[in-house]
């Protein structure tokens, strides 16, 4: 198992010059994780398909828990409520994704794509293009380039860097917690032998500790917008 450690089954496409590489599994993963979100929504769409007046299903009351839940855990921290009701979707969304995708290692022979610097990556920069986004359209373009020159003007490369570091930060985080969990349970299922220490490291590692990235990953997105829209 060891001497397999750190392996990827990656295909190398050439179009018109340029190579493209990339982690099949990591893919595969991705649209495993993409596919169980579809399925999820329209499952619980199905269960809204009720009368007003109608006492609320379970379904219903489940959905409109885990609505408060996001609302109240994420996207209550925004600088406005504008902020807050137009990013609670993309929020939302990002943290669902995050969370099954490091619960995905739980079942037996599937692999986190979050063990992949590439999508963690992925979803820093997509976080760190929304956050831009959203302070032009909020503080318009002058007064946002104008921000990189405080307090003053020769803290313009800090600032640049500062920015920079950012989403590889946010991406680095992500993946070195789930990648390094990964690496623990396959050292110590390969050494140890017994099957209840591995599957109990598979549960908290996957479970507990994945949903604990995936709030945190939120959480710093929700951060970073605020600071780009603040600053």
């Amino acid at each position: 198992m060891l001497e397999h450690l750190g392996e990827k089954l990656i295909v190398n496409i050439s179009i018109g010059g340029f190579s493209i590489r990339f982690d099949v599994v990591a893919m595969i993963m991705s649209w495993v994780v993409i596919l169980l979100l579809v399925v999820l929504a329209l499952f619980l769409r199905r269960g809204l398909r009720q009368r007003i007046e109608e006492k609320p299903s379970r379904v219903q009351a489940a959905l409109d828990a885990l609505m408060n839940t996001l609302k109240g855990q994420l996207t209550s921290n925004f600088a406005s409520e504008r902020l807050s009701r137009e990013l609670f979707c993309f929020i939302s969304t990002l943290f669902l994704f995050v969370l099954f995708c490091n619960w995905l290692s739980v079942i037996p022979y599937f692999q986190s794509p979050t063990q992949d610097l590439n999508v963690t990556l992925s979803l820093a920069m997509l976080v760190f293009a929304v956050s831009h986004v959203f302070a032009v359209r909020l503080k318009g373009g002058r007064k946002y380039l104008k921000g990189f020159l405080e307090p003053y003007a020769f803290m313009l490369p800090l600032n640049i860097v500062g920015e920079i570091s950012r989403p590889l930060s946010h991406a680095f985080r992500l993946f070195g917690n789930i990648f390094g969990g990964a690496i623990l349970i396959t050292v110590i299922s390969a050494r140890l032998i017994p099957l209840v220490l591995p599957a109990g490291l598979t549960a908290f590692f996957g479970l507990f500790f994945g949903a604990i990235q995936a709030f945190v990953f939120a959480i710093l997105a929700v951060a970073y917008i605020n600071a780009a829209v603040e600053s």
